[in-house]
């Protein structure tokens, strides 16, 4: 056990970091500019989990035509990229956490349904230099629960923090932290283990 590596792939979104006003304001700020109704705080949080174009989908009223919605998605991702970090913050204690357990080895990641570019930002602006490897959505990658992103962050580490280290990552040496359903099946779906807080 002493040599095994051990990763750790974090959600982002209500687990490492508090995202949930500034994902708010955004997607307000974008029903506004399509004179449709505002939506709470608390039923953005609901709305969330499963990507940006099923926030978009669901913010918006029922039957809203599919051409508006995907010009609402472009113009909210171009939004959010330039206002990720304005009341976005990570929770309490958790950087020194990472921090220490970083110090005794341990790899991390991130694996979000958050815009990829927009995960690396928020990643390189509150945790900078403690994630190996920062995955987000895009056109080539499946949403989580799909488990696409996790085998994706395990080969990646293995091919460059581990390129000269001929052992590989165990699966069960790989657990995928969450705070959601969704988290729990990204997890079991890629057969590593799974801790979810509240």
């Amino acid at each position: 056990m002493k040599n095994e590596k051990l990763l750790v792939i974090f959600d982002m979104d209500g687990t490492i970091l508090n995202t949930l006003q500034d994902l708010a304001d955004s997607c307000n700020y974008i029903l506004q500019q399509y004179q449709m109704p505002l939506r709470t705080v608390e039923e953005i949080r609901f709305f969330v989990g499963n990507g940006i174009p099923k926030l978009i989908q669901r913010a918006f009223p029922k039957n809203t035509d599919e051409k508006l919605l995907q010009n609402a998605l472009k113009d909210y991702i171009e939004y959010y990229e330039k206002n990720a970090c304005v009341k976005t913050c990570p929770y309490e204690g958790i950087v020194d956490l990472l921090q220490t357990l970083k110090q005794k080895g341990f790899f991390f990641s991130v694996n979000t349904n958050k815009v990829n570019e927009a995960a690396n930002i928020l990643c390189n602006q509150f945790f900078p230099n403690i994630f190996d490897f920062v995955l987000g959505s895009s056109k080539d990658l499946p949403t989580k629960p799909n488990p696409e992103g996790v085998f994706r962050i395990i080969k990646n580490i293995e091919e460059t923090t581990l390129k000269n280290n001929p052992e590989k990552i165990n699966l069960n040496n790989v657990f995928f932290v969450g705070d959601s359903d969704v988290d729990i099946q990204t997890g079991r779906n890629a057969g590593v283990g799974t801790v979810i807080g509240v």
